[in-house]
């Protein structure tokens, strides 16, 4: 079987190198792709949310199957795309549909859902231009510091957390009149709780679900979780204090209610659902949904995966998911993204990279990179992860570190922290 996979990061790459593994799978292709799923499959240069080129490039390359990486072609509906023309109705797409894929694309809808389904979740109220006066009486009835959240997709920008009263009410203000456009149209405010984050994944065909492997990814850039927020800086998996009595309440308090919400609103959901959550005192609370898998998490948890990932997103495409085996790899692994100068400031692309030859004993996921005269470089903010794996944290780290030390292009930057707070 032919299959496309949408995107071009890290994520794509590590699910590339994956599904290429798999007997059941003829050739893969990846729209637009990288330097590195050039190596494992075909690169096809498409905009994932110009549906039309997507279209085009199924029907020329005979796909069977399409698995999309980010959020944007599935809020925007590319699953209901397909549904709705008659040549690709039979070709399934894995993701949700747009109305499934809200959980993501609007915050309003995701903290409506988690509180008619019971989910623990924080403290929230949305509010909208007709409402500001509202938000700034329903701020001071929290404590700070203020957590404030665009509705819409805003590239991972739009969640703020201020400490000062009266910065929050100007940030509400500025989401309002436009700072990230459309996103901001409506503004969550909520409770801001304390714990420790993780990344709980699910693959789901709408009835059943399995559970993948966990992670803890680095949002800040700086050592210490310092500094700006960026798509992520590394990542561990498993995470340590997600052990079986925590995860029994991940499953019975998060899981299993939106599975169980999802199908009494008539949602059909097929395909990734993140639940990124915190823990608060031994208890876990969702403080958002993703539609599809994370990034650098995937880097982390796809090598972890021991059985045929394949088979599982077979399994969402023909509703028989619950027969199908998952297997997970007891080892840890570890994930440092190097990341261009400057990131997520401004950075200059087109550096070359070298010592792509070196590592050993892991994989190096391409995120921001391409090919240009011959000679791979970079094109991205985040440009590579290195994933490897140990026996314990620790080993897998020392082997992460070590590998990471041997590639090298001009202002390369990495955190020399990932998974210390463990």
């Amino acid at each position: 079987m032919n299959i496309l996979i949408l995107g071009s990061g890290g994520r794509e790459h590590a699910l590339a190198w994956k599904l290429a593994q798999s007997k059941k799978v003829s050739s893969v292709f990846i729209g637009p792709g990288n330097a590195g799923t050039a190596a494992i499959g075909i690169n096809i240069p498409l905009n994932p949310e110009n549906f039309e080129e997507v279209k085009k490039a199924v029907l020329e390359n005979k796909i069977k199957m399409v698995i999309v990486g980010p959020e944007a072609p599935l809020v925007t509906g590319i699953h209901d795309f397909f549904i709705n023309d008659k040549i690709l109705k039979n070709i399934p797409v894995i993701g949700p549909d747009k109305s499934a894929a809200r959980l993501e694309g609007s915050k309003d809808f995701a903290k409506a859902f988690l509180t008619r389904h019971k989910i623990p979740t924080a403290l929230y109220k949305s509010f909208d231009k007709s409402t500001v006066k509202e938000a700034s009486v329903f701020l001071k009835t929290l404590n700070p510091p203020y957590v404030i959240k665009a509705d819409g997709l805003a590239a991972g920008k739009g969640v703020l957390i201020v400490n000062d009263l009266l910065d929050a009410e100007n940030e509400v203000n500025a989401m309002l009149a436009g700072k990230f456009g459309s996103a901001g149209q409506k503004v969550v405010i909520e409770q801001f709780l304390k714990g420790i984050e993780l990344s709980v994944f699910i693959i789901t065909d709408g009835s059943s679900y399995k559970l993948l492997p966990e992670a803890k990814d680095y949002k800040k850039i700086g050592a210490g979780d310092t500094g700006l927020n960026t798509g992520g800086m590394g990542a561990v998996s498993p995470v340590p204090f997600a052990d079986t009595g925590f995860m029994k309440k991940v499953s019975e308090r998060i899981i299993d209610p939106t599975i169980k919400g999802l199908s009494e609103e008539g949602i059909l959901y097929k395909g990734f659902i993140f639940f990124g959550l915190i823990n608060v005192n031994g208890d876990p609370y969702v403080i958002e949904y993703n539609a599809r898998l994370g990034d650098p998490e995937s880097e982390a948890i796809i090598p972890r995966i021991k059985s045929d990932l394949f088979e599982l997103i077979e399994g969402v495409a023909e509703g028989n998911l619950a027969e199908k085996n998952l297997e997970i790899d007891d080892r840890f692994v570890t994930t440092i993204m190097l990341a261009s100068g400057g990131y997520p400031g401004h950075y200059e692309k087109g550096k070359e990279i070298f010592g792509l030859w070196l590592p050993r004993d892991c994989v190096v996921f391409h995120a921001g990179t391409k090919m240009s005269d011959n000679k791979i470089v970079t094109s991205g903010g985040r440009v590579l992860a290195v994933s490897a794996w140990g026996k314990t944290m620790n080993e897998a780290l020392v082997s992460s570190y070590r590998n990471a030390s041997l590639l090298s292009f001009e202002d390369m930057y990495y955190r020399m922290d990932i998974g210390f707070d463990l």
